[in-house]
Order: structure tokens, then C-alpha cells, then sequence
């Protein structure tokens, strides 16, 4: 398997009709079983750089439907991808590996998987100052960890966890 390079863009208003592109395939292929449906990740976060990648989070009512997805999502062109490490998600890929245009991140609805994800995305949109800090954070690490995307997502953690705890202490 070969280093795929973190490459971040600038933010591209695209990205959004992207999303409601993605989106709407998706709820006609999967119906009612989609509970709720968010864009996430830092595309999802205006002037904010980016590997060009949309991050979908889609709520379902159990994890144990996920596998009934899997031959519809191909259809749309959704790879599923076994990661035994995700205990309360499943993933699935658009495109090649590393090359990927889309990420499917399928958990139950409103479950701490669920809630986090968007936390940490409201945060950042309405702490322009966080933002900046993440930015300059990605920015840094893409630089260090070019070559090196798992290293670089990784590292991205330790940040992500304490923006997480500070949002919800200011939901208290």
C-alpha cells in the first residue's frame, strides 16, 4: 500500500452543493432507514482548508442494519471498508483508496459517535478563533506527516478530544 500525501485545499463553496448532491442519492437509496444525515468534517466548515474529501455522518436507528447497505450503497458507488477499530461506526469510501471524494460515517442516531461529530463541527463554525487554531493545526501536521495520512489524522486527536470537552461544558 502506497503513502497517499496529505494535501490540503482551500475552502471551496462547492463542497456544499457536493454534500446535497451525496445527501439526496443517498436518502433515495436508503429511504426511512436514514435517521439523520449531517455534513461534517472540515469541509463542512466555511474558509476552513481541506483534503477535498465530504465527510457524511448518516443516523440510523442500529448498527445491526448496516450490513442490508451495503450492496445498495455500491450502486451509488460506496465502497464498505472493514475497520475492526470502529466500534460504534461502520465506514464506507467514494472512490480509490486515498483518492477517495466522499466518506460515509454510519452510526446510531443520536449516540455520543453521533453527538460528538456534530459538536465538534458546531464548535468550530461559531468559534471563529478555533478555527484558526485547527487550521494552523492541519496546516502544521500536513506538513510534517505529508506522506503520512494515518499519522496525520492521528495526531489531529488530542485537539479534537479537548474542543469536544470544552463544547459540551459550554452546553452545561
Amino acid at each position: 500500500m502506497k503513502n497517499i500525501k496529505v494535501e490540503l485545499s482551500e475552502y471551496n463553496p462547492y463542497w456544499e452543493e457536493q454534500f446535497i448532491y451525496e445527501k439526496n442519492r443517498i436518502v433515495e437509496a436508503l429511504g426511512n432507514k436514514v435517521v439523520g444525515i449531517e455534513h461534517i468534517g472540515s469541509t463542512s466548515i466555511r474558509g476552513l482548508k481541506a483534503k477535498p474529501i465530504i465527510d457524511i455522518l448518516i443516523g440510523v436507528q442500529s448498527l445491526d442494519e448496516v450490513p442490508n447497505f451495503i450492496d445498495t450503497l455500491s450502486e451509488i458507488d460506496y465502497e464498505y471498508v472493514l475497520k475492526p477499530e470502529l466500534i460504534d461506526r461502520r465506514f464506507f469510501r467514494k472512490g480509490l483508496w486515498g483518492q477517495g471524494t466522499s466518506h460515509l460515517h454510519i452510526c446510531e442516531f443520536n449516540s455520543n459517535e453521533w453527538n460528538e461529530k456534530c459538536l465538534f463541527r458546531d464548535y468550530i463554525r461559531e468559534n471563529p478563533h478555533v478555527a484558526y487554531e485547527y487550521a494552523s493545526l492541519k496546516e502544521q501536521l500536513a506538513s510534517e506527516y505529508e506522506y503520512d495520512r494515518i499519522t496525520y489524522t492521528k495526531e489531529k486527536e488530542p485537539f479534537i478530544k479537548m474542543i469536544i470537552a470544552k463544547a459540551k461544558t459550554a452546553r452545561i
